[in-house]
């Protein structure tokens, strides 16, 4: 019998009951949410599990959701089934004021360098990583460039004209 994303939530939830939720299935892609303090031990049933076998993290990132109050950074785990040719997406949610989530560096070493990528961009401190510094970025960078902290463009410029980008004025 072939896994199917059904199997999957089941065995997640036996598992792991009420503390795995907001199960979607877009485009056949299997996403749920846990606490970020569950992180590693989901992972690693993933991971473990004789029938689930994801032993691949194909991809790992946040998102900044800025009116998510005290969840304002996801982090976002893809892991793949390679037997099965299974895929999902696991999410976990943290605060700005404290972006503490465990590292998956000893559960996958694809992760080192992903999770260093996150903490450049985004500043989640991934707590037990053996290296995370700046990757991309300066080290003397005292910000997170990807987090929507900031205005898109300089609201001080008087070079452009609006109409010219269509806003404002009218269209004839």
């Amino acid at each position: 019998m072939s896994l199917t994303n059904d199997k999957i939530k089941e065995k997640l939830v036996e598992k792991f009951g009420e503390s795995v939720a907001r199960f979607e299935e877009n485009y056949g892609l299997l996403t749920f949410e846990a606490p970020k303090e569950l992180n590693l031990k989901i992972l690693q049933f993933l991971y473990d599990d004789a029938e689930l076998k994801f032993k691949f993290m194909t991809d790992l990132c946040a998102v900044h959701y800025p009116d998510n109050i005290n969840n304002e950074l996801a982090v976002v785990y893809h892991l793949h089934n390679l037997e099965d040719n299974i895929r999902l997406r696991f999410k976990v949610y943290t605060s700005v004021q404290q972006p503490d989530v465990y590292t998956a560096t000893q559960l996958f070493s694809a992760a080192n360098w992903m999770e260093r990528e996150t903490y450049d961009f985004y500043g989640v401190n991934f707590v037990g990583h053996p290296n995370l510094k700046r990757i991309l970025n300066v080290d003397e960078m005292d910000y997170f460039p990807l987090r929507k902290e900031y205005p898109l463009e300089d609201q001080t410029r008087i070079d452009k004209d609006d109409e010219m980008f269509g806003r404002g004025g009218t269209i004839v």
